[in-house]
């Protein structure tokens, strides 16, 4: 769904544009060395906007030098105390999430709004389930998705109502389907663009399988300019998580596509550890857009790999380097990954000839 473009630093959402990666780093802010090397990997991982805590007036200092190591925008979370959203701007955050609800008087929120106005930064406006007011729950009966569409669109309200409407709006819940009505109803409501996520969901296993369903059914209806899979694990997890969600959906491209065969009795290989493997590898090339195929058979795999770009298949002490469902190369076991290392980067010097 079309919504209006907002610039955050030098990324640019909504209108049209592809759906963006968000983390949130989990270092103290203040500790600007561990904040700038998690950041870092974040990056590396394919993370297209961080955000980062801004808990105290030192936390909103840090954010200026931690600018100058980073190389994607960086958004700064504010809670309660306007001085730390003002601050944190005039140290270069690119954009800012506030809950306009929490920040303080008519007159603390219009100090902050203007301080963005000033410099032209956007503000995310951030409900979730938690974060209701009393009056909704009292009125809706509790937290439903009409309560949070109501809570979201009253608070970007009060930014717009003191003449800004550079915005982004989240609406959050743990509740999967909950989540997933809300954004419906807001993407009828406004053109302001969408920052997606199911918060709170969970563990490494649990989150991922929420998050996959939550923001799957919420993205394919073409809803949702920014995405963050909230995971109680690394925050790189949840980059890795996104990229994979996107791609399932067709809305990016890039990187390599990853498909293996589960186990089974004829296995004579640790075939999980190969594909753990061979993904750790594949990670490395991001810039090549194929498909590979790790299969646990060296009898059937060259058959199922044929719709791969690439595959690797081993047991019994043997592997074998498949191109399009041909056998290239047979070799020790023990050297399949390495051999798939040195295929990778031969297709990647092909790509850049």
């Amino acid at each position: 769904m079309k919504t209006k473009e907002v610039r955050i630093g030098d990324r640019v959402i909504g209108g049209g544009n592809p759906v963006l990666i968000q983390s949130m780093t989990n270092t103290k802010t203040e500790d600007v060395s561990a904040t700038v090397a998690q950041i870092h990997e974040l990056e590396k991982a394919g993370c297209d906007i961080i955000r980062c805590t801004a808990p105290t007036m030192e936390a909103a200092k840090a954010i200026g030098e931690i600018k100058k190591q980073i190389h994607i925008p960086l958004v700064a979370d504010i809670h309660f105390d306007y001085r730390l959203a003002i601050a944190s701007i005039e140290n270069g955050a690119d954009k800012i999430r506030i809950n306009p609800g929490n920040i303080g008087s008519k007159e603390r929120v219009k100090a902050v709004v203007d301080c963005a106005a000033e410099r032209n930064i956007p503000i995310r406006v951030g409900v979730n389930s938690g974060s209701l007011e009393k009056d909704l729950l009292e009125k809706y009966g509790g937290v439903t998705a009409e309560a949070l569409v109501e809570s979201a669109l009253n608070e970007a309200a009060v930014i717009e109502d003191m003449g800004y409407d550079n915005l982004v709006i989240s609406i959050k819940s743990s509740d999967v389907l909950t989540a997933v009505k809300a954004h419906e109803l807001i993407s009828k409501k406004t053109d302001h663009p969408l920052h997606v996520g199911i918060t709170e969901a969970g563990t490494l296993r649990r989150g991922l399988i929420k998050s996959s369903i939550g923001l799957g059914l919420i993205l394919s209806q073409g809803i949702g300019d920014t995405i963050r899979v909230s995971l109680t694990a690394d925050p790189v997890e949840e980059v890795y998580a996104a990229k994979e969600i996107l791609k399932t959906l067709g809305l990016r491209k890039g990187g390599v596509e990853i498909v293996s065969c589960p186990t089974c009795g004829r296995t004579q290989i640790d075939l999980i550890g190969l594909a753990e493997q061979a993904e750790k590898i594949a990670q490395e090339y991001d810039d090549l857009d194929i498909k590979l195929a790790v299969m646990g058979c060296v009898v059937n795999g060259p058959g199922e790999a044929k719709e791969a770009d690439l595959g690797i298949a081993g047991g019994d002490g043997v592997g074998l380097l498949i191109r399009h469902g041909c056998v290239v190369k047979k070799l020790p076991e023990s050297e399949l990954l390495g051999a798939l290392r040195e295929e990778l980067t031969r297709i990647r010097a092909e790509k850049n000839q």
